[in-house]
């Protein structure tokens, strides 16, 4: 039974080359594009650091304090290459946080969970990300974070894992939701068989409606289906139709373009 690093595999045999996933920020006009060569290196960098600096691995849980941008999906397919579970946390007062043996934060949110003191000395391991357009690190932070992008940087390009992750353990738990590795992708390749996305399909949806849908929804059912994301963080409305065109979306994910296919809308 397949795991989700083995739809991420599928995307690199099929088109290494090809963007795989744009993300822009309309707040500050960042655009950032990633092919499937790419974005595999990314998470394979993520993957040895969590597995060779925190000892993540079947059984380990990693929690993903992050909003939807293009190194939360790295971070989410790291932890699942390690054969880890995540847990999806939107809530800093989420009691499972006490479940984590290591939390992947946006550097916005590193105060509020250090005050819950479920993560940092006697807690979780804590990673900060700032999510720079550029990769680079946090800036003006004092505290117990190691920072994501300084240190991600050395590690290794291939990943290996030192046990191959089980396709019957805890893959992602989010809310009441709880789904195993292999559910993961069963769950994926049936979501994109329902709302209808092919091979080839280049998806545009945006930040909100990818949160409020899920990573099996914006991240997962894409890759299952060979098809690319074009993902928009703080998106300006008059501004999708251009986006539509100029990154030849053929189907929207949560959001209407004129003259473009809404997917689980009939034609």
């Amino acid at each position: 039974m397949p795991t989700p690093a083995d739809l991420l595999a599928g995307a690199l045999r099929g088109a290494p080359a090809a963007p795989l996933i744009t993300w822009y920020d309309d707040t500050n006009d960042e655009r950032v594009e990633l092919s499937a060569t790419t974005f595999a290196n990314w998470v394979a960098k993520a993957a040895n650091l969590l597995q060779e600096e925190f000892d993540v691995g079947p059984g380990s849980t990693v929690a993903l304090a992050l909003p939807v941008h293009w190194q939360t999906a790295a971070a989410y397919l790291a932890a699942w290459s390690c054969g880890a579970a995540v847990l999806d946390t939107a809530a800093e007062d989420d009691g499972r946080l006490a479940e984590a043996d290591v939390v992947l934060a946006a550097q916005d949110r590193l105060a509020a969970l250090e005050d819950t003191g479920l993560v940092g000395d006697d807690g979780a391991q804590l990673l900060g990300l700032s999510l720079h357009p550029l990769g680079m690190g946090m800036r003006d932070y004092v505290g117990a974070a190691r920072d994501f992008a300084l240190e991600v940087r050395t590690a290794g390009d291939v990943f290996v894992p030192y046990e191959q992750p089980d396709p019957e353990a805890p893959g992602l738990l989010a809310g009441g939701l709880e789904l195993t590795l292999g559910g993961l992708v069963a769950t994926a390749d049936e979501l994109a068989r329902r709302l209808g996305i092919g091979a080839g399909d280049r998806l545009l949806t945006v930040d909100r409606t990818a949160a409020e849908a899920g990573p099996v929804a914006w991240l997962l059912a894409p890759l299952a289906a060979q098809a690319s994301l074009v993902l928009v963080g703080h998106p300006r409305p008059d501004r999708l139709a251009h986006r539509a065109e100029s990154e030849r979306v053929t189907a929207t994910l949560g959001i209407s373009v004129a003259g473009v296919r809404e997917l689980g809308r009939p034609a």
